[in-house]
Parts: structure tokens; C-alpha cells; sequence
């Protein structure tokens, strides 16, 4: 069972940055695929990315909401996945997740997902 654990968020202002964390707390990560998605109050869950078990040298795509301002990488010798979130905006703020990730007949499915991490961006 594959346990995974988000860190890093907190509150910004617009314009500014956060580094997200995922790694697993119990089981490993080494044989999925991890990414992340994100729920804000009233909305649907918007799909960020999702990034391969193994090493590609494919950049990881992400919605139009957040390209260019987000990336995400994948320590694969440390187990761990981060969110690099850049020139922040209000509609950023939402609960962040990791989980394990596959492609889905509408963009990503996800499973295995943490508690999840509260990213607030307010002047």
C-alpha cells in the first residue's frame, strides 16, 4: 500500500513562490508514475501533472491555468517529487495533492493521494 506525503505549503503573496514535496510514508514510489492535482473550495479537481516512474527526459505538461509558472520534477534516487510553483496567483489557492498518477480517458487519474497541502495566495 502505497502511503504518499505532501508538504511545503503555506501562504504567499501574489507573484511569489512555493516548492511543494511529495514523498511516500509508507510503501515506495518507485513503481508509479506520481503527480498532482488541486481542489479549491466549490471547484472541480484540476489535474496538474504527472511525471514517469523512470526517468525519461520528458518535460511534464501542464493546463494552460498554470503553464509557465509551474513545474515539476522527480528525485528518483531520494523518492521524492516536487511542485515548483512560480509567479503565484489568487486563483492558485486551493488544497494541493500528490498521487500516483496514469493517464485517463479525460487527462489524468490519480490514486494513493495524501492529506494534501493548503497553498493560500493573498495580498
Amino acid at each position: 500500500q502505497l502511503r504518499l506525503v505532501e508538504s511545503g505549503g503555506g501562504s504567499v503573496q501574489p507573484g511569489g513562490s512555493l516548492r511543494l514535496s511529495c514523498a511516500a510514508s509508507e510503501g515506495t514510489m518507485d513503481a508509479y508514475a506520481i503527480g498532482w492535482f488541486r481542489q479549491a473550495p466549490g471547484k472541480e479537481r484540476e489535474g496538474l501533472a504527472c511525471i514517469s516512474s523512470v526517468s525519461t527526459g520528458r518535460t511534464p505538461t501542464f493546463p494552460d491555468s498554470v503553464k509557465g509558472r509551474f513545474t515539476l520534477s522527480r528525485d528518483y534516487a531520494a523518492n521524492t517529487v516536487s511542485l515548483q510553483m512560480n509567479n503565484l496567483k489568487s486563483e492558485d489557492t486551493a488544497v494541493y495533492y500528490c498521487a500516483a498518477c496514469w493517464a485517463g480517458v479525460n487527462g489524468y487519474d490519480y490514486d494513493y493521494w495524501g492529506q494534501g497541502t493548503q497553498v493560500t495566495v493573498s495580498s
